[in-house]
């Protein structure tokens, strides 16, 4: 199944289609937006811009590697989403278990472009930051260029046990060859490595409107009746994700607002909350912190930019400062990271709820 039509980012796409005629298209993109705006089938058109045969603007959609672009089969395009740990000890073994593991991702890709997000607990670790050094150093199949499209590059682990490979990965960010295009997509710039992401030309893409997101989903869920598609696209706050999985989405944010409101309300209240056994599992645990994160990110944005259009819980509206949500996010993206680690989800949770509560209430 090839993937649909690109939907939204019209002006962004304007101005990367005169960048690219212009031959002044950035070769290192660093692309951010909030969950399920469309960051990485963005970076999925970028490949079809670049490589397309007819080398119109936009892509033609019709060339031979246009299609082979769409049905995620092009030799060229090399797509990097974070996969699990490999289980094996020896560094090609390690290449081995990551390039089949992102085979299978895409594989089911190819079956269902309506993707969820990836597990929480999966990353980009040193072996597939070694691959992507194997994939760049070898020729292009086409002889044209090559297509690097890294998803939550905020998961690349460049640094967790190699520091030759790590080096090797930021010479490469800094000086791709002639015929790379790398694009890095996350959710918050901030989560990237500052080594990557001084390398990179910052892209940002805003929500969708309710209109495109009910076009995507024509797309992708044809057995959805017209009411549910709008029902659907209307609550989704701009993003295709949110559309596609709504249950979950409202679940993970409802366990974020329940902890903030059991915080709130002091030690008494929170204590129990950390016990409970959902969030026991590192990858539930992740998901969690992903939804706490993405909540005070609305909350900022409900102070400063974006005012009453976010709604935030009500735990959050008695906080007025947004200096005060930046510092409780920077320790739940701290926790985040700690948290991919061999920490038990329990204590880290029960650290984090003593400073999110003295960050925002005391």
């Amino acid at each position: 199944m090839a993937i649909p039509e690109f939907r939204g980012h019209q002006s962004v796409r304007t101005d990367l289609l005169r960048a690219h005629a212009a031959g002044r298209l950035p070769q290192v993109l660093l692309v951010t937006g909030e969950p399920g705006v469309g960051k990485q089938r963005f970076g999925l058109w970028l490949a079809q811009v670049v490589l397309c045969s007819e080398r119109s603007a936009p892509p033609c959609g019709r060339c031979r590697a246009c299609r082979l672009v769409a049905e995620l089969s092009h030799p060229d395009l090399h797509w990097f989403v974070p996969v699990p740990r490999p289980k094996a000890g020896e560094a090609d073994r390690q290449i081995e278990e990551v390039r089949d593991a992102l085979t299978e991702v895409l594989a089911a890709r190819r079956e269902n472009p309506g993707y969820l997000p990836p597990d929480g607990m999966a990353l980009h670790g040193i072996a597939s930051a070694r691959l992507v050094l194997r994939t760049a150093a070898l020729t292009t199949v086409e002889g044209g260029r090559r297509v690097i499209l890294i998803g939550d590059a905020d998961r690349l682990v460049a640094q967790e046990s190699s520091p030759e490979a790590a080096n090797a990965l930021l010479k490469f960010l800094e000086e791709p060859s002639a015929s790379a295009l790398i694009i890095l997509t996350t959710t918050d710039a901030t989560r990237v490595l500052p080594t990557i992401r001084s390398r990179a030309v910052p892209i940002r893409l805003g929500r969708l409107s309710a209109e495109e997101v009910a076009a995507a989903l024509k797309d992708l869920v044809p057995s959805l009746s017209d009411d549910e598609r709008q029902a659907r696209a209307a609550a989704a706050e701009g993003s295709v994700g949110r559309a596609l999985d709504p249950k979950g989405h409202e679940g993970k944010r409802l366990e974020a607002n329940q902890l903030l409101a059991a915080v709130s309300q002091g030690p008494a209240r929170f204590e129990p909350v950390i016990r409970q056994t959902p969030w026991q599992a590192r990858g539930d645990f992740t998901s969690l912190l992903e939804a706490l994160a993405q909540t005070l990110r609305d909350g900022v944005r409900s102070l400063t930019v974006a005012g009453p259009s976010v709604t935030v819980p009500d735990a959050l509206k008695s906080v007025r400062d947004p200096r005060r949500l930046l510092v409780a996010l920077g320790h739940v993206e701290t926790a985040r990271d700690l948290a991919r680690g061999n920490v038990n989800p329990q204590l880290l949770l029960a650290t984090l709820t003593g400073q999110l509560a003295e960050a925002l209430w005391v």
